[in-house]
C-alpha cells in the first residue's frame, strides 16, 4: 500500500506516524510546502517574546527523524499542485528547481490546514503587516521588529492568538494596542466572562480598542505604520493581524471534491471526502459542534491530530471515528488564564436550545493555605435536561484543572447535577474538600430542584426602586458604605435573622453580596420563613465588573 499525505504540522505529521505504526510495510510519502514538516505553532508567540530561547525547540521532528525513526519520505519545499482521483496521481512541483513529478497513490490523506486572513483594506500588504502561522512568520516578525528597532505594535484582533502575541509584544518591551471589531475579547466567551480578562489586559499596559474595526493601513513619511481604526488613527512600527483563518481548500476544489460554503472540504466521521480513497483532516475540513451537531469551523491542534489518526485507523481497516468538536481552548496573558469550552450564550440562542446558567468565584484551593486566589466560573446547561453545554473560567491557578474536568465530563454528557458526584483529588495547596466543580453541581442542583432562583447582572438595573419588591445586599456595613448598588438595603447577612420584621413577606426579595454564596444562605433563611427570593448570581463583582466594561466602552 502506498499512502500519500499532503500537508505535514498536526494532521498530516499525526497521520503519518500512525500509519507507520500499524502498517510497517506501506509505502508512505508526505509532502509539506513549507521548509518545516513539523513544529509547534501554538508555541510561535512565546519565541517572538523570548520566553522560548531555543528556535530549534519549536520544530518537534524533521525530515531525517522521520525517515530515521518511522521509515517515512518526507518532502519539504515540495507543493502539491493537482489531484487526479480517477489515476489516483497528484502532481508534485519541487519549489526549489521547479521540476515537476508525478506520483501514483493507494490511499491520500489533504492536511492543507489554513492560512491567515487578510483582510481585503488599503495597506494590508505593506512591508511590517504581517500575520502569523508558521516558523518563517515568526522569523519575519523577529527580524523586522530588530532590525527597525521597533517600539510600538498593533494587533488586529482580540483572539487567543492576538492576546498571546500581546502578551510576548509587552514582554520584549514594545508598547502594544489591541483593536477588535466586537465588543469583548475571545469570541468564544461571553461579554460578561471577557470583562475580567479585558481589564487585566489593560493592567498590564496594553491599550484596547473595542468595537473598532482597521478600514485602512498606510506608510507614513517616517517608515512607521499608521491605520485607521474606527474614528482614531494608531500609529506603530509593526502591524499583525490576527483576524482568524480559512481553509486552504483550492487543491480540493480543483479536484472535484465536495466542499461546504466555508470552503471546507467535506468529510464523514472516518474523514473520508467525497472521493474514493481520497481522507481529508485538520482545519481544512468540516466538522460537526459536538453540542448542537451543526457543522461549525474550529482550527485547533488538538483534533487536527485525532482527525489524522482516525483516518490512518480506517486506512489500516481500524473502524474510527470523529464525533464531533468541542471547541476546548486555553491561553494564558502572564498571570491571568482563561480557557472556554462548549457552547456560550449567543451560541446555544442561535441553535434554539433553551438553557440555564450561573456563575460562582470560588477558591483554587484551601483558603486557608497560603496563595489561595479566586476564579470566575460560568457554566451553562439545557433546561429540559440539565445536560452540560459550555463552560468559561478566568483565573489565575487551577483554571486548567477545572476545564479539563469539565471538558471531560461534557465529552461523556454528564449533566449539571452528575458534577456533585466527581470525585477529585483534594489536598490544601491543590484544592478544597469540595472542589469548584462539586459547588457547580450543588448549584445546578439547587437551580433545577427549585432550590434557588436566580437574577442576573442585566436584570440589577432594571429592577423596579418603586417599593414593590425588596432590593437587599447582605454584605457588612463596611462593605455596603464603599460599593452600594442604589435602591438596595443592607442588612449584614449575620444580622438578618433579626431583622426580618423590616422585610415585607408579600414582596419577593432581591439579595445580592459579593460573590453570591452569602446572599444563597440569606435566600436560604427567607425562604425558610415564607419568603421569595432571587439571588444574584456572581454577586456585585461580577456586575461591577461589566459595569466597569461598559462605561469605558462609551468614553
Amino acid at each position: 500500500m502506498k499512502v500519500v499525505i499532503i500537508g505535514g504540522v498536526a494532521g498530516g505529521a499525526s497521520a503519518a506516524a500512525r500509519l507507520r505504526r500499524l502498517n510497517e510495510q506501506a509505502k508512505i510519502i508526505v509532502v509539506e510546502r513549507g521548509p518545516y514538516v513539523s513544529f509547534a505553532n501554538c508555541g510561535l508567540p512565546y519565541y517572538i517574546g523570548g520566553e522560548i530561547r531555543d528556535r530549534s525547540a519549536l520544530t518537534l521532528q524533521t525530515p531525517q527523524s522521520f525517515l530515521t525513526r518511522f521509515n517515512i519520505d518526507v518532502r519539504v519545499r515540495c507543493e502539491a499542485v493537482k489531484i487526479d482521483p480517477a489515476a489516483k496521481t497528484v502532481t508534485l512541483r519541487d519549489l526549489e528547481s521547479g521540476g515537476e513529478t508525478l506520483e501514483s497513490y493507494d490511499k491520500l490523506i489533504l492536511s492543507p490546514g489554513a492560512s491567515p486572513v487578510r483582510p481585503p483594506i488599503p495597506g494590508a500588504e505593506l512591508e511590517g503587516v504581517f500575520t502569523l502561522r508558521n516558523i518563517p512568520d515568526t522569523d519575519a516578525i523577529r527580524a523586522y521588529m530588530e532590525s527597525r528597532a521597533a517600539k510600538s505594535a498593533l494587533i488586529v484582533g482580540g483572539g487567543y492568538i492576538g492576546l498571546e502575541m500581546a502578551e510576548n509584544l509587552l514582554r520584549a518591551g514594545l508598547s502594544v494596542t489591541v483593536a477588535e471589531m466586537a465588543d469583548h475579547l475571545i469570541a468564544p466567551f461571553d461579554a460578561d466572562m471577557a470583562a475580567d480578562v479585558q481589564q487585566y489586559v489593560r493592567q498590564k499596559g496594553a491599550r484596547l480598542l473595542l468595537n473598532s474595526g482597521v478600514s485602512a493601513i498606510e506608510k507614513q513619511p517616517d517608515g512607521r505604520l499608521a491605520a485607521r481604526v474606527g474614528a482614531q488613527k494608531v500609529t506603530a512600527d509593526l502591524i499583525l493581524l490576527s483576524v482568524g483563518v480559512r481553509p486552504e481548500s483550492a487543491l480540493a476544489a480543483a479536484a472535484g471534491l465536495q466542499l461546504n460554503e466555508r470552503g471546507q472540504i467535506v468529510v464523514d466521521e472516518a474523514m473520508h471526502t467525497s472521493e474514493a480513497d481520497i481522507y481529508a483532516v485538520g482545519d481544512a475540513v468540516t466538522v460537526k459542534n459536538f453540542y448542537t451537531g451543526q457543522e461549525t469551523f474550529v482550527p485547533l491542534a488538538g483534533p487536527a491530530n485525532r482527525q489524522g489518526r482516525i483516518a490512518a485507523d480506517n486506512i489500516c481497516g481500524i473502524s474510527s471515528a470523529y464525533h464531533g468538536t468541542q471547541g476546548t481552548a486555553i491561553m494564558r496573558f502572564f498571570d491571568l488564564t482563561a480557557a472556554s469550552v462548549g457552547l456560550n450564550e449567543k451560541a446555544a440562542a442561535a441553535a434554539g436550545i433553551a438553557y440555564d446558567k450561573t456563575y460562582t468565584y470560588p477558591s483554587s484551593h484551601a483558603t486557608y493555605y497560603p496563595g489561595s486566589t479566586n476564579m470566575s466560573i460560568k457554566v451553562l446547561w439545557e433546561k429540559e435536561s440539565g445536560r452540560l453545554l459550555g463552560a468559561q473560567i478566568v483565573g489565575f491557578d487551577g483554571v486548567d484543572k477545572r476545564m479539563d474536568v469539565l471538558s471531560a465530563a461534557m465529552r461523556f454528557g454528564a449533566g449539571i447535577t452528575d458534577l456533585t458526584e466527581l470525585e477529585l483529588s483534594y489536598a490544601p495547596p491543590f484544592s478544597s474538600a469540595k472542589d469548584p466543580v462539586n459547588y457547580l453541581g450543588f448549584i445546578g442542583e439547587n437551580v433545577r430542584a427549585g432550590r434557588l432562583q436566580q437574577f442576573y447582572w442585566h436584570d440589577v438595573d432594571a429592577l423596579p426602586r418603586d417599593g414593590s419588591v425588596t432590593l437587599l445586599d447582605v454584605r457588612t456595613k463596611t462593605e455596603a458604605a464603599a460599593d452600594a448598588i442604589d435602591g438596595f438595603l443592607n442588612i449584614p447577612l449575620d444580622a438578618l435573622r433579626e431583622h426580618l420584621d423590616a422585610l415585607p413577606k408579600d414582596k419577593p426579595v432581591y439579595v445580592h453580596c459579593f460573590s453570591g454564596q452569602r446572599s444563597y444562605i440569606a435566600c436560604c433563611i427567607l425562604q425558610e420563613n415564607g419568603y421569595t427570593c432571587y439571588n444574584l448570581a456572581g454577586g456585585i463583582r461580577l456586575y461591577r465588573s461589566v459595569k466597569r466594561e461598559q462605561v469605558l466602552q462609551t468614553q
